[in-house]
């Protein structure tokens, strides 16, 4: 690894090193790890496969977490990347924890996050709400054998996460200990580069603020009320699936009837979902009377006009794309999970919206599909507010 750009940064608790591009624009890449962490190795196998074109920067950072490292840390990013420049975090064991500090306190100035073999700092006196992380890609990964980190805090990190932070999530548990392994590296490489891949075809940035309340057209007061409960299990990687408080068929079947019968609406099986789901289509002709049509990130299969898809009777849930603050809101409010790719290779929109569980959460679920029907028929701002 060809290093430049090398020693203090002038903070007294940070030491860095930067090599890459030196291009004021190109996204830069951080790569966390704590003091006592034994990581060089692991980077250094690492940093061959990121992508070409990006700022990178080891960072050794002081612990435990605290709010005054967090301020050395942001006070140095501010020196490295203007606001607007993409900022990838990757931490490794206490690298990842302190990763977790910065995302949790400022989750719209990062485009995305990995923590490997890491926890969540819960005792830093951070956000833990519902939705904090919307919009922020995170790749986690923790060891099946790891017993560096406490297993309590493993649980309560990786469910955090998985069911309640409303990142588009992948999260994986390789079968080790504390320690990377090829594929994770060779995994997580492919997925920077697709997320950043994303960032400079759509030209976004990570973390533009969303409306508070956003409106959504579809119901009748703008408002979209909270869901009740705990959020349902749900997998981590593809196909996404629900894996708890499914849908009785009876409502499946009504939700399926209601949808068939908005402008336009043609099912057939998905193009791209699993088995025995059924698609909700706008065929590219004749979407509507007056031939309008969505933008391509409106749909799941553009080509031929799949919007959503209700998955088999053993799921319940549904895959659609809504307008990012509309989407947003729907994580929010914990009626559903993003989609593990969004923001990488799919729609920032794509969300899994959960089955309904009674007559109340039908219609509240049928107004959210209507929502992904109006936006795929070009009649709903990918902006909504």
């Amino acid at each position: 690894m060809e290093r430049g750009e090398h020693g203090m940064t002038g903070l007294d608790d940070l030491v860095a090193i930067r090599w890459g591009s030196h291009d004021p624009a190109a996204p830069l890449i951080v790569l966390l790890q704590g003091p006592g962490d034994a990581t060089e190795k692991n980077l250094a196998a690492f940093a061959p496969l990121l992508p070409v074109g990006a700022g990178y920067a080891s960072v050794r950072v002081p612990l435990p977490p605290s709010e005054h490292s967090f301020a050395s840390f942001r006070g140095w990013l501010g020196e490295q990347a203007a606001p607007q420049v993409p900022v990838v975090l990757v931490g490794f064991g206490s690298g990842a924890t302190f990763a977790g500090g910065l995302l949790l306190a400022d989750p719209t100035r990062f485009a995305a996050a990995a923590l490997l073999y890491g926890t969540l700092p819960f005792d830093a006196g951070l956000p833990v709400t519902r939705g904090r992380l919307v919009g922020v890609p995170v790749f986690v990964t923790h060891g099946v054998h790891d017993t560096v980190l406490p297993a309590e805090l493993q649980r309560r990190t990786w469910d955090y996460l998985v069911r309640e932070s409303g990142s588009p999530l992948w999260a994986q548990r390789a079968p080790t200990g504390h320690k990377l392994t090829a594929k994770t590296v060779s995994e997580l490489a492919e997925w920077i580069e697709a997320r950043l891949g994303y960032l400079q075809r759509h030209a976004a940035t990570a973390g533009s603020p969303v409306a508070e309340q956003p409106c959504w057209p579809t119901f009748p007061d703008g408002r979209l009320p909270m869901r009740s409960g705990d959020s349902p299990e749900v997998s981590v990687t593809t196909p996404q699936q629900q894996e708890s408080q499914n849908a009785p068929i009876e409502l499946q079947e009504a939700l399926f009837g209601r949808i068939t019968e908005l402008d336009g609406v043609v099912t057939a099986p998905s193009a791209v979902s699993v088995p025995g789901a059924r698609a909700f289509l706008l065929p590219p002709c004749g979407l509507s009377p007056d031939g309008a049509r969505g933008p391509d990130e409106a749909f799941i299969v553009a080509d031929v006009g799949e919007f959503a898809h209700l998955h088999p009777s053993r799921d319940g849930s549904l895959h659609l794309v809504l307008p990012i603050p509309l989407a947003h809101e729907a994580l929010t409010k914990g009626w559903g999970a993003a989609h593990p790719l969004a923001g990488i290779r799919l729609a920032a929109g794509m969300v899994m919206i959960f089955g309904p569980r009674d007559t109340t959460e039908l219609d509240t679920v049928t107004g959210i599909v209507r929502a992904s029907h109006t936006y795929a028929a070009g009649h709903l701002p990918r902006s909504t507010s």
